[in-house]
């Protein structure tokens, strides 16, 4: 809903022969990369800090190790992305931890990860990705 409502706001003029070209470019953006990222932060980091009983530990129902995982993810987008950008991913990040804890398992975070990059790419940077 959240992407149909700002694809209504934006009303983006997408070029589908610019999509097609740059294929392999979305595919590691939408599919690649939130595998590998949830697989590394949530799958081993976060599985990791759960192991400890002060990390499994929640605030309003976020366990300290998402928390942490999440800053952790956060100050990695900082190496290759704007502040905003980078600083942008923490809610979304807190998502996916949480539903690591709730399923013990990464197969949940990894799924939103997909169609939380693939909104974003599709609807704001295809435009980018084509010109």
């Amino acid at each position: 809903m959240v992407w149909l409502l700002l694809y209504l706001l934006y009303l983006p003029q997408p070029s589908w022969q610019g999509l097609v070209e740059n294929a392999g470019r979305l595919l590691l953006l939408c599919v690649v990369y939130p595998v590998v990222e949830e697989l590394a932060f949530r799958g081993w980091l976060q599985g990791w800090l759960r192991r400890f009983a002060a990390a499994r530990r929640s605030l309003g129902g976020v366990s300290g190790a998402n928390l942490l995982t999440s800053l952790l993810f956060v100050a990695a987008h900082f190496l290759y992305h704007p502040p905003a950008w980078a600083a942008a991913v923490f809610v979304p990040s807190l998502v996916f931890g949480w539903f690591r804890d709730r399923y013990q398992s990464v197969v949940p975070g990894i799924l939103l990860h997909i169609i939380y990059n693939s909104g974003y790419f599709l609807l704001f940077l295809t435009q980018r990705l084509t010109s």
